[in-house]
């Protein structure tokens, strides 16, 4: 995941602030797992096995998927969902079927974020601090946001440097809103 060769997700920044921006996400396909798992801790290594082992070979075709960045994680008290954004060249049509039948193929709705960087490796602590960070920095500026704050990580857990970590966020967005306070 740390090779300058992993296709990351696009995206579009509408707004930048100095500590945080706001993108827009076209739709994209993803393989999503969903468990009752509530922390980051419990929910990164079952969550990543699952999917690693649907791009690696574990379905229908035995076909390998290359590897993409970020990894979304969307953590709650209710449960969590882990997703694997497919690369470009795939269509949601195309892609061979799970044969974990946890791992479900879905399109993702296109939709703005608010972002916020950090880096290190994640723990639950430094998620409920820059998730809480983002809110702050959000009521500041006047933008709604709704729906769970989610984590995007971009890096192998054997890259120890220059580590990238994202908290996003769903916001209400409005053009007139793209121009900085």
């Amino acid at each position: 995941m740390a090779s300058g060769k992993t296709e990351q997700q696009k995206y579009k920044v509408v707004r930048q602030e100095a500590e945080f921006e706001i993108r827009h996400y076209p739709s994209a396909v993803m393989a999503t797992v969903r468990m009752n798992e509530t922390s980051y801790g419990e929910m990164s290594g079952k969550g990543f096995r699952k999917l690693a082992g649907y791009i690696f070979g574990g379905n229908e075709s035995e076909t390998s998927i290359a590897m993409t960045a970020p990894v979304h994680m969307d953590i709650s008290g209710k449960g969590s969902s882990m997703s694997f954004v497919m690369p470009s060249e795939w269509e949601y049509e195309k892609l061979p079927k799970p044969k974990d039948s946890s791992v479900i193929l879905e399109n993702s709705g296109e939709e703005y974020v608010a972002a916020i960087r950090f880096g290190g490796y994640a723990s639950d602590a430094s998620i409920r601090k820059y998730s809480d960070k983002l809110k702050q920095l959000l009521e500041q500026h006047g933008i709604g946001w709704y729906g769970n704050f989610r984590f995007l990580g971009y890096n192998s857990p054997f890259q120890p440097l220059f580590r990238r970590n994202e908290i996003i966020v769903s916001v209400r967005w409005d053009k007139k809103l793209q121009q900085t306070d």
